[in-house]
């Protein structure tokens, strides 16, 4: 197995019998987007702005929206290594879970701006694990704004960047939350 891979994988205790395809292939090819990939992980999970509890309970939250299995194994255990509770990690898969259900209404709603029933009509959804999180409201907020991104919703993304700065965050730190959105989406692809 490549070196870059092994450290990968050590980096992120990923099982080293796992076997990647997209990984093995770009290691084939001696690819430049392994080594970047590798370096842009190790940045985004130490960000100054978001603490390592932070990085791996934001980071889970990618891997449970694309449904990868290993990265959802690897965040949950790197996530435990820095105490993060059984409640903390069910409400990361939560609040995941209501993101999508959220990003797929309020998209549809958005696309269709004129329909006066749609856009009228309360939406009856219960959302209640957003009322007292056990994550606290902007970290909430802030994994509600990184799947929102990851999901392109718009009028999510919008609500939840305000929100997100109501409980206090910068924008420097909704700024490298997004970035580890996006770069941990990229090893999901790929693996």
């Amino acid at each position: 197995m490549n070196e870059t891979i092994q450290n990968l994988f050590a980096d992120l205790k990923i099982p080293a019998d796992y076997k990647s395809e997209g990984l093995e292939k770009l290691a084939a090819a001696d690819n430049r987007f392994l080594k970047d990939l590798k370096l842009n992980i190790g940045a985004v999970l130490k960000s100054n702005n978001i603490n390592k509890k932070e990085a791996f309970l934001l980071a889970l939250s990618v891997a449970a929206n694309e449904k990868s299995a290993v990265l959802i194994q690897a965040f949950e255990t790197l996530a435990r290594g820095e105490e993060a509770t059984d409640a903390e990690l069910a409400e990361i898969h939560a609040c995941t879970a209501l993101m999508n259900t959220n990003n797929v209404f309020y998209r549809f709603r958005h696309y269709l701006p004129q329909n006066q029933y749609y856009n009228n009509t309360p939406a009856g959804l219960r959302m209640s694990i957003m009322m007292n999180p056990v994550l606290g409201k902007e970290l909430f907020e802030l994994t509600s704004l990184v799947v929102s991104a990851l999901n392109g919703c718009e009028l999510c993304v919008t609500s939840h960047e305000a929100s997100v700065k109501q409980h206090g965050a910068s924008e420097a730190r909704i700024y490298d939350a997004i970035r580890l959105g996006a770069v941990i989406k990229s090893l999901a692809v790929i693996l």
